[in-house]
């Protein structure tokens, strides 16, 4: 019986969970997202988020702690150069988990852990980006009629005189903006 025991085995060895623990940290934090089983990304999240909390100081100590645990010299600058500047002000919550479905094999549950500031779908930056974006409805249509058609002031004419009236664009130059 498994009474108390917090730690899922993952049907390995203490040393093979290590190791495979180890490796998959090392994945993540070089390529920001790996897909594995879910069981295997819950415990990879109790591995890894207390080395990023660690990396926030970066410390001869520190950077040892972190080596030991993950044995990949790459992946512990990295940790402390690229990912702990993003996450300084975070207080926790490195790591983001997405189900993706089952594996076709042995209908294994799947999913995709990623550090969650380095995906680029769910951060501030993009809303600001999308935010800029100006949709073309009929006050945009008016603004860029008046732009496109510029009309010149002159003195009042005469009584006798034609005032030649302003062109206005066709329709073939609005559908043309409307396209771009």
């Amino acid at each position: 019986m498994r009474h108390g025991n917090s730690v899922n085995q993952l049907g390995r060895k203490t040393a093979h969970r290590h190791a495979m623990l180890s490796n998959m940290a090392s994945s993540l934090i070089l390529n920001k997202r790996i897909s594995t089983t879910v069981a295997k990304a819950k415990e990879l999240r109790k591995y890894v988020e207390p080395l990023i909390s660690k990396s926030k100081v970066d410390t001869t100590h520190s950077r040892r702690t972190v080596f030991s645990l993950l044995q990949n010299k790459e992946s512990v600058t990295i940790l402390f150069n690229e990912v702990s500047e993003k996450v300084a002000t975070r207080p926790g919550g490195y790591t983001r988990i997405i189900k993706t479905g089952t594996r076709l094999g042995d209908n294994a549950e799947m999913c995709i852990i990623e550090l969650v500031d380095f995906n680029t779908l769910y951060t501030k930056e993009t809303k600001t980006q999308t935010a800029k974006k100006t949709r073309r409805g009929k006050k945009g249509a008016a603004e860029t009629v008046s732009v496109a058609a510029p009309v010149a002031v002159e003195a009042t004419p005469s009584v006798g005189e034609v005032t030649p009236e302003p062109e206005t664009p066709s329709t073939e130059e609005n559908t043309e903006e409307k396209a771009e």
